[in-house]
């Protein structure tokens, strides 16, 4: 499971119920508009540690179209691949293609061509790096995880979190194309976020899961081994989020809040182990607050 599914589960089925006003309202919803905002953010993020502070404006202006069409274009191929397992899942019912608002075909050419605008607009008018990036977070989500990973194997959650963590690293490339630490520590944060974030959700959907076949980490492993894995993950990311600091990317204010914030997810991940619950959701809803608080510190107390 990766931030894309996890943002279905929390919006798809208030925004695909309303009324479709146009031919074109559909293909919003195909390209999940607001997994393109979160990515959209993360980018921002990485263009601004790499230039301390936002570089010039048709530079930034540029990357962002091109991580809107590589997410817009990935997220319709991934609802191309699997409309068979979202005509089963409740909570996907209600997306375009199996409730009949797009033809397969379309939400298809659609993907295709969005993901071809993003090379096209970061080889052009960014740099090759960021249109190798764009590309390799295209296939990864489409190719590694969607169609060959995520029905078959709970390793898909770590394949995808691959693509998933990218969008900081884009936007640092924006700036700096010899890609160093810093990008490494970005792309580390959001990897290890991902985790213990989508496996509480996942346990949420579990019995979904189970019935459409996809093999995730509570299908394959039961929902004792998912949450010892939650309370791993929160652990591993406390240090994680401390490298900005030791790396002297930021200050004692991001310390301190990476420090807290850390505590405090750690500390729920303990009680919802320690606890008979089979599903906390209160862990998925700190995590959506923790990882935007972190990014917005650092950004804040950036060196």
């Amino acid at each position: 499971m990766t931030p894309r599914d996890a943002y279905s589960a929390t919006v798809e089925s208030a925004g695909q119920v309303a009324e479709i006003r146009s031919p074109a309202w559909p293909y919003l919803w195909v390209a999940k508009p607001g997994i393109v905002g979160m990515v959209v953010v993360a980018t921002l993020s990485g263009l601004f540690v790499a230039g301390r502070g936002l570089p010039e404006g048709w530079l930034v202006f540029w990357t962002l179209i091109s991580v809107m069409f590589s997410t817009a274009g990935a997220a319709a191929l991934n609802n191309y691949w699997d409309r068979d397992i979202d005509q089963i899942m409740a909570r996907t019912r209600g997306r375009p293609i199996p409730s009949g608002a797009v033809a397969a075909g379309g939400a298809l050419a659609f993907g295709a061509a969005a993901s071809v605008v993003s090379l096209v607009v970061s080889a052009l008018w960014v740099n090759a790096m960021v249109a190798a990036l764009n590309g390799a977070a295209i296939f990864i989500y489409v190719v590694l995880y969607t169609m060959l990973t995520k029905r078959t194997t709970p390793l898909a959650t770590f394949i995808g979190g691959v693509g998933g963590a990218l969008p900081p690293v884009i936007g640092y490339a924006a700036v700096h194309p010899a890609l160093d630490v810093n990008a490494l520590v970005l792309f580390l944060i959001i990897f290890a976020w991902q985790h213990p974030h989508f496996w509480s959700l996942a346990l949420k959907y579990v019995e979904e899961y189970r019935a459409a076949g996809v093999r995730n980490h509570p299908v394959a492993m039961g929902v004792d081994a998912t949450k010892w894995r939650i309370a791993l993950w929160a652990a591993l990311m406390v240090p994680i989020t401390f490298m900005p600091y030791f790396l002297g990317m930021a200050g004692p204010w991001y310390l301190l809040a990476a420090a807290v914030v850390g505590g405090l997810h750690v500390g729920l991940a303990a009680w919802f182990l320690l606890s008979p619950r089979k599903v906390a959701m209160s862990v998925f809803i700190f995590s959506i607050i923790q990882l935007p608080l972190l990014f917005t510190i650092l950004l804040l107390d950036i060196r």
